[in-house]
């Protein structure tokens, strides 16, 4: 509580938009920088979504450009807010509390700012920034010394939401719209309770394993092979690097071997107890997910565990058991970025780092030049991963003088 309650006097400019002194021309920065590149981001993206949903004509004429608009005018407002929140709150308070700066400028603006995203989108963006919120209070908390992490955690995790996912998916009123492509197998039943013709269980498997460990390949190429291009002239082996990367042989062994458990566990369920039963399913599942010990990822299972709880949730009120709550996606969407804000301000080094470096395309770098020494009297050791950055300051402009900084640090 102590840190909760202390503050400290410095000013908007002091700590936040060290560049300038103005406020306004702060904003209007930040709000052009996050202009720029959310076009970059959102304008591609959306052409591309359009072509491989063989949109039509009509679509990129009458949709596709205010689709994009408004996609950029989010991401846009979202950064723009957040830098006048952390002004006007300043003049409110007229201190700094270690909330203020990051979780209390951010909540109004995020809030607002998802108001002018699509209705569509709000929900896929409610759940990555739950699951980002999520990754960084586990973070804090370990760092705090109040969770002890387990050991290969994410896989845990994995293997069990896996197990459920696979285990609603088999029952008849499961997972509506939710199918592995590479789970379904129309033919007919090999064993009696065997869902695959012609092939028997083994070379079933097998060529499950085979068909996702390329499609996890040829992923993690056309990830990378776009950035090789650029420099195929300068640096031509980085183009045989990309297609000989470790991840993207880990990805597939991670999607092939889940699939070929999956499959394996299920047949020999089947020969074993002589019949079909969902239940073999939650036990494929489990099992299938140990494969991701060949592609660890936090994101992976953070998301899918995010979005089982989501569907579940949805699923409890069209049974009537869960209560509704309206505009419950903007809400939780408000709190999960502000929660990632306070992170990118008070404990960068508890924020996943992808979307750290988001945050700095965002704001054209704006973001690194807070002044986190400042903010290190909260305990949360803010510069910690600035290499004792200090913005430069124009004294005419600050309300801390370098005595009384020394003084407020001790």
């Amino acid at each position: 509580m102590a840190a909760f309650s202390k503050s400290i006097p410095h000013s908007c400019y002091e700590i936040g938009h060290t560049w300038s002194t103005s406020c306004v021309q702060s904003s209007v920065q930040v709000t052009v920088g996050a202009l720029q590149e959310s076009l970059k981001i959102y304008a591609p993206l959306y052409i591309i979504a359009a072509v491989l949903r063989r949109r039509k004509l009509d679509y990129y004429i009458h949709k596709l450009l205010p689709e994009i608009l408004q996609s950029t005018s989010f991401l846009t407002a979202n950064g723009g807010f957040y830098i006048m929140f952390f002004c006007i709150l300043r003049k409110l308070l007229g201190k700094f509390y270690i909330w203020s700066a990051g979780f209390g400028a951010a909540l109004p603006a995020s809030y607002l700012a998802i108001l002018i995203e699509r209705k569509s989108r709000r929900g896929l963006l409610t759940i990555y920034m739950a699951n980002l919120a999520t990754e960084s209070i586990f973070r804090m908390a370990v760092t705090r010394g109040l969770i002890t992490p387990v050991k290969h955690g994410e896989v845990l995790l994995f293997c069990f939401t896996a197990a459920l996912y696979m285990f609603f998916f088999r029952c008849k009123d499961g997972l509506k719209g939710f199918a592995f492509s590479a789970l379904n197998c129309k033919r007919g039943p090999r064993h009696r309770c065997c869902k695959h013709y012609e092939d028997n269980c083994i070379s079933y498997c097998i060529k499950g394993f085979i068909r996702m460990f390329s499609v996890g390949y040829l992923i993690q190429c056309c990830l990378r092979i776009p950035s090789a291009f650029r420099h195929l002239f300068t640096k031509p082996s980085r183009l045989l690097s990309a297609l000989y990367n470790k991840e993207n042989f880990q990805l597939g062994a991670f999607l092939g071997s889940f699939v070929s458990i999956y499959k394996g566990t299920s047949c020999f369920l089947r020969w074993v107890r002589n019949l079909d039963d969902e239940l073999h399913a939650l036990i494929a599942g489990f099992l299938a997910g140990m494969s991701m010990m060949f592609y660890k990822s936090t994101t992976i299972s953070m998301y899918l565990a995010s979005k089982l709880v989501e569907t579940l949730y949805f699923k409890g009120i069209e049974a009537g058991k869960c209560p509704y709550i309206a505009h419950a996606d903007t809400i939780i969407y408000a709190i999960s970025t502000a929660v990632c804000f306070q992170a990118a301000v008070m404990e960068v080094q508890n924020l996943r780092p992808s979307y750290w470096k988001f945050l700095l395309r965002l704001t054209k770098g704006r973001f690194a030049l807070m002044n986190r020494r400042a903010l290190d009297v909260f305990g949360t050791h803010a510069s910690r991963d600035f290499k004792g950055f200090m913005p430069r300051l124009d004294p005419r402009y600050t309300l801390v003088k370098p005595e009384l900084e020394l003084e407020l640090r001790s």
